[in-house]
């Protein structure tokens, strides 16, 4: 008898400021200890960069400009697969967060992080400052 895997398609984004920021937010729900990218799942018939930009305009009301993808990567956990695509771009907007969502959306300088980022996205910082190499695990 095989094992059903639920596998899910999402998206995350890097979000940089005028001056380098990065935005992170808090959830409101899961691991709301910790800061995290924003993003979420990709709709049917939406491409990921759609679903990118969309994620972030719905919960912290930023427009993504600039969209570029960055890679692709494969989480796996609680017995499901999940396919993660993340793509870096920039706003000019003040995040401001949803309140349904996410507790908290603030940008930080990269070498001014909060206490508390999620061990992903301690990676995929890494990735981008050249400090990592991408090993397409979430």
């Amino acid at each position: 008898m095989a094992l059903l895997r639920w596998r899910t398609r999402g998206v995350k984004a890097m979000a940089f400021d005028a001056d380098g920021r990065l935005l992170l937010v808090r959830h409101r729900y899961g691991r709301s200890d910790l800061w995290m990218l924003p993003g979420g799942g990709i709709g049917r018939g939406e491409t990921p960069a759609a679903a990118a930009v969309r994620e972030l305009a719905e919960e912290t009301g930023c427009t993504l400009a600039d969209v570029a993808p960055i890679g692709c990567y494969e989480a796996q956990a609680e017995g499901r697969r999940d396919t993660v695509f993340l793509f870096r771009g920039t706003t000019r907007d003040m995040p401001v967060a949803d309140a349904v969502e996410l507790a908290e959306a603030r940008f930080f300088a990269l070498d001014a992080l909060p206490d508390g980022v999620s061990p992903a996205t301690m990676r995929r910082i890494a990735e981008h400052r050249g400090a990592a190499t991408p090993d397409g695990r979430w």
